[in-house]
């Protein structure tokens, strides 16, 4: 137990959803992480948080940049939530994704961290792709969210299950890109969390409130975002994904034509499913 006056140490790891995008006060991202540091210590004890997301990292870059600048912290309690982008590159590899994963929650659990993690939600359904489209994302989220699951487990960690429809079909927890939480859903995902902690005795002081404290952006802003940052993100993914998700999509097609439906891809995602998870759990 700590010393009452000991600082607790809350370091924060991911991509875009935890450096805080969708939820913007005072001209800058704040998100979960910042709403729920604030309701982690108790009386005459303080929190040293540090945000070491950035958006647009995928696992190698939690594994290489984020990973040993979080556990030279030695953190209390440390988050890790990064596979979103992983899903989304042509070169998806859920077996690299597995060990990259399992590297990070090891070294922060080692270092006395306890963990929080959460799984995904699917990006094609948020984005109302195409089936064809979409069933390739879809797979590849299923596999990461196995990988997470098994993991979280695996090191005891605080999980949030996000990909459950109670997230997902709740639109007003989203901002206008579809994939990262407005104002309204990273503070429902703060408190969530913080729920998770309080059950554990982690978490010591008030809860989030779910309230908005900003108005939600207006129909202009919203169709700036979506001019300006929302095109750049667009442009940038298909230079990447774009072409090979057109190549799965055609692949689903195909067999769908040939009678064989999705069966064949979607075994061939859970061997490698399963295989990824021999490599990491040792079974």
């Amino acid at each position: 137990m700590l010393a009452e006056a000991a600082p607790l140490r809350f370091a924060v790891l991911g991509d875009s959803f935890s450096e805080g995008v969708g939820d913007r006060a005072a001209g800058a991202w704040r998100g979960w992480a910042a709403l729920l540091a604030d309701g982690l210590a108790g009386p005459g004890q303080r929190v040293e948080y540090v945000n070491l997301a950035v958006s647009g990292a995928l696992s190698a870059d939690v594994a290489a940049h984020q990973a040993p600048r979080a556990v030279a912290l030695r953190p209390h309690l440390a988050s890790v939530v990064v596979g979103v982008n992983d899903t989304l590159r042509h070169g998806f590899d859920i077996g690299l994704y597995a060990r990259r994963l399992d590297r990070v929650l090891g070294a922060l659990d080692a270092a006395g961290a306890v963990l929080l993690t959460a799984c995904l939600p699917d990006p094609g359904r948020m984005l109302g792709l195409p089936a064809p489209l979409a069933r390739p994302l879809a797979r590849r989220r299923r596999s990461v969210n196995a990988v997470v699951h098994a993991l979280s487990a695996r090191r005891g960690a605080v999980h949030l299950h996000l990909a459950d429809p109670a997230w997902t079909d709740d639109r007003r927890l989203w901002s206008a890109d579809r994939l990262h939480p407005g104002e309204r859903g990273h503070r429902a995902v703060a408190g969530a969390f913080h729920r998770l902690l309080a059950e554990r005795g982690l978490a010591r002081g008030p809860a989030p409130s779910p309230e908005a404290s900003e108005p939600p952006p207006t129909r202009a802003e919203t169709a700036l975002w979506l001019a300006t940052a929302g095109t750049g993100w667009v442009l940038r993914r298909s230079r990447d994904l774009l072409p090979q998700l057109l190549l799965l999509a055609g692949e689903e097609l195909l067999h769908r034509g040939d009678g064989t439906g999705p069966g064949t891809l979607d075994a061939r995602a859970e061997t490698a499913l399963a295989a990824a998870l021999a490599a990491t759990m040792g079974g």
